[in-house]
């Protein structure tokens, strides 16, 4: 069931501020306040879905397209086009710490070998 009191619900009602990215009507990006990699930005959906599986199932096909072209976007945005990883932790026992469908971009110089 999805929590809108989570983090996230609260600082797309703006209630708690954040150091936004890219914005438009389906999604928010911003950076992590907690960042693992020298450039670490969120992006959420606008709307109420827990997890990758909820999105996936239960989010509009349009919500969705929608959603990874806010991810493009974010992105290009911050000129990362062939130097990141996108990481979403699905779940408590995979490290999901906030209960609201959310990507991580990150990149730092260590990614430019392989992984």
């Amino acid at each position: 069931m999805y929590d809108k009191n989570n983090v996230f619900a609260k600082i797309l009602r703006g209630e708690i501020p954040n150091k936004t990215v890219y914005s438009d009507d389906n999604v928010l990006a911003f950076y992590d306040v907690a960042p693992r990699a020298k450039v670490h930005v969120l992006v959420i959906p606008r709307g109420e879905c827990t997890d990758s599986f909820d999105f996936t199932q239960n989010a509009p096909a349009d919500a969705q397209v929608a959603f990874w072209c806010g991810v493009r976007k974010t992105v290009e945005k911050l000129g990362l086009r062939d130097n990141f990883r996108t990481v979403a932790n699905t779940g408590r026992g995979a490290g999901q710490s906030v209960m609201h469908f959310h990507i991580h971009i990150m990149s730092d110089e260590r990614f430019t070998e392989d992984f």
